[in-house]
């Protein structure tokens, strides 16, 4: 009897162990941070609608392309999903800290970037094109000289921003926006001619905004001069975390290019009717 209730005790204080380490509720936790403002990517809504994810600390969901990847790689991996939400330049040394596991935020894979976190391959790749109001004199370019001495703007601490817009001959560059839906309120209001942004940004912003007109350069000798590393999107990670890069890029491997369109076009087509959550 002795040994009996010695075992026992010994197995419950194994499992007691095992579940302390595992987290609350049982199982590992995959802590993904994004912004939640950044449709079609992520964005904020007050119901878990077509399946979002309620957002730690917050009695909002968080859905879009960006939440419907981390919810297909969680489950892959084995994980539960818990969403952090978070300003675009708090993610980066959130990710660093440890303060959440990875970014699934629609970061370019830049090699600035790479010389402070990890990224795994690429779960989307996006175009870079530009908004302009469909009435705009800018509305008939055919390539960046069309667009000479045109008022523009975009996000932070963006290839757009930092890379894109000094290509434009003759622009009057605004100050940056801290967020997607405020560089599209500055295009709407008439505070700018034009901003640069990538293709789901703009597909979503035109399915918003009727008076909008998307132009795109990609096949054109009069376009953005860009490398693969600012249209490839990855997912960021600490450095040196290899097991986490080793099971997010096996799962990712499962997907292909046609996945990833689905998936944007079905976050695309349920995003919420105002950018500026």
């Amino acid at each position: 009897m002795k040994k009996t209730l010695a075992l026992m005790l010994a197995m419950l204080l194994a499992l007691s162990f095992f579940t302390g380490c595992a987290g609350a509720g049982g199982g590992k936790v995959l802590r993904v941070g994004m912004e939640c403002a950044y449709a079609p990517y992520n964005w904020s809504q007050p119901t878990n609608a077509n399946g979002a994810v309620k957002i730690k600390d917050s009695n909002d969901y968080a859905y879009g392309y960006d939440v419907m990847m981390a919810k297909y790689l969680a489950d892959k991996i084995g994980y539960k999903l818990e969403i952090h939400r978070m300003d675009w330049d708090s993610l980066p040394p959130a990710v660093q800290s440890g303060a959440i596991d990875c970014a699934i935020a629609g970061q370019s894979i830049t090699e600035k970037r790479k010389m402070t976190l990890d990224f795994t391959t690429p779960y989307y790749y996006a175009s870079i094109v530009c908004l302009v109001k469909a009435n705009s004199p800018f509305a008939s370019a055919t390539g960046l000289s069309g667009l000479s001495g045109v008022t523009c703007t975009s996000q932070l601490n963006t290839v757009w921003y930092d890379d894109c817009l000094p290509q434009i001959p003759g622009a009057n560059i605004l100050t940056p926006m801290d967020s997607a839906p405020a560089m599209l309120v500055a295009l709407t209001s008439g505070a700018c001619d034009l901003v640069v942004t990538d293709m789901p940004t703009a597909m979503a912003a035109v399915s918003v905004y009727p008076e909008l007109k998307l132009l795109d350069f990609t096949d054109s000798s009069d376009g953005f001069l860009v490398s693969d590393e600012e249209i490839n999107i990855g997912i960021s990670l600490q450095k040196g975390n290899s097991e986490l890069l080793g099971l997010l890029n096996g799962a990712l491997n499962n997907l292909s290019v046609s996945d990833f369109e689905k998936m944007m076009n079905d976050a695309i087509k349920v995003q919420p009717l105002e950018t500026d959550e």
